[in-house]
């Protein structure tokens, strides 16, 4: 009798829920986002609208691999394969927290591999609305953090959280992200400038659960300066299917290996 009132008890007891800092959402939303498995594999169709509704396409492959856990070293492996201007160039990244991240180019018209300054980390990633610290991720030990509270995307229950860059090494002066509570996924992200108007916004449009990871499948950036946008859709997503260490090295930039490509 005595343990059942003890169960009654415990049941009746306020529970206190640890509830996450805004640094630990923007974590789950950086592991959840940029690290899912232990290597990935996405073939990627991106549009790049101009204001008037031109477009221009861009088609490439994009490999990746975790060195270690989230939050982690990383490399990236980027071929184009469409339209014939950027066809067979190839981008290298090897990510590391707490550091500048290594970028490699390799433009086939010349035949040269060239090493991407860390100051361009914020140009435009091949003429589109992202740039080359959009593709690998920001890391989250640049930025401080601030939780503003709960805020509904679509239908999903979202966290909403500022972050301002502690060194003034990026184009905006602060980025607001709404987190889904439920996968941690970012589903929507405003970047403004000093005067705090809106410059860039980054939209989840679509997220699908692959090999049980939910993952961003269609994504766009909108310039609100330019009127310029990008919309990019992934097909052939995979994970964990074993890519080598070896792979990201500049001796594959000049001849990717077409097992993982084709």
């Amino acid at each position: 009798m005595k343990r059942l009132w003890l169960v009654v008890l415990l049941v009746l007891l306020p529970v206190h829920v640890h509830a996450l800092t805004a640094v630990e959402l923007m974590e789950q939303s950086q592991a959840a986002f940029l690290y899912p498995g232990q290597d990935f594999r996405v073939r990627i169709h991106m549009r790049l609208i101009a204001p008037g509704g031109q477009e221009r396409v861009r088609e490439m492959v994009m490999l990746r691999r975790n060195e270690g856990p989230p939050g982690g070293d990383q490399k990236y492996f980027i071929a184009f394969q469409r339209p014939a201007d950027v066809k067979d160039m190839t981008l290298m990244v090897h990510k590391y927290p707490a550091q500048d991240d290594d970028r490699w180019l390799f433009v086939p018209a010349i035949n040269m591999v060239r090493r991407i300054a860390a100051q361009d980390k914020r140009s435009s990633f091949v003429g589109s609305d992202f740039t080359y610290e959009d593709v690998s991720g920001r890391d989250v030990a640049s930025d401080t953090h601030t939780l503003l509270g709960e805020e509904k995307v679509g239908e999903a229950d979202c966290h909403k959280v500022k972050s301002t860059p502690n060194a003034g090494d990026v184009d905006y002066a602060d980025r607001i992200s709404w987190i889904d509570k439920r996968t941690f996924l970012p589903l929507k992200e405003e970047y403004y400038d000093l005067k705090g108007a809106v410059i860039r916004v980054f939209a989840a449009e679509r997220v699908e659960v692959v090999a049980g990871i939910p993952t961003v499948v269609r994504r766009s950036m909108r310039n609100l300066q330019t009127g310029h946008r990008t919309e990019v859709e992934f097909s052939q997503v995979a994970y964990g299917i074993g890519i080598e260490d070896s792979l990201f090295s500049e001796r594959f930039l000049r001849q990717p290996p077409r097992k993982w490509l084709d």
